[in-house]
């Protein structure tokens, strides 16, 4: 039996119904201009804190939401930012200390303490936002 009969066997003669509702739906979306794909069409704004979990990131976005996250961190005032990469087989820790290398602002970094995620998380320090960004005028560490 080809599975169309099976289906109309199984719930009856819906199509009608079915054809009725996606037409009624599209025209609620025209009407609405609401995409049912994205929740939020306008950006939404979180507040900044001194951690961020990267979790919930796609592993394509990690690069520019460090950047963007590190930016925004340093202009806030932040000494010292957490970012959870989680462990996994390191290739988010490499993302998010490659970029660490290359931000002028990042003072240094190390593994979180065990307490604090250990492996999967690095502890940046960041330069206050009154001295230069030039790598060449830091401030020099003792």
């Amino acid at each position: 039996m080809p599975i169309c009969e099976w289906l109309k066997r199984l719930w009856g003669d819906w199509s009608g119904a079915a054809r009725d509702a996606t037409a009624n739906a599209v025209e609620a979306d025209d009407e609405d201009e609401i995409d049912t794909f994205n929740p939020f069409p306008e950006p939404v704004e979180i507040e900044i804190s001194d951690v961020i979990d990267l979790h919930t990131i796609p592993p394509r976005d990690v690069k520019r939401v460090i950047e963007e996250y590190l930016h925004q961190a340093h202009q806030a005032g932040f000494c010292t930012v957490r970012i959870i990469h989680g462990k996994g087989i390191g290739v988010q820790r490499e993302i998010v200390r490659t970029v660490l290398r290359n931000t002028p602002f990042v003072a240094d970094w190390t593994d979180a303490p065990s307490e604090a995620g250990g492996l999967g998380a690095t502890i940046v320090r960041l330069w206050p936002a009154r001295y230069s960004t030039s790598k060449t005028q830091r401030p020099k560490t003792s």
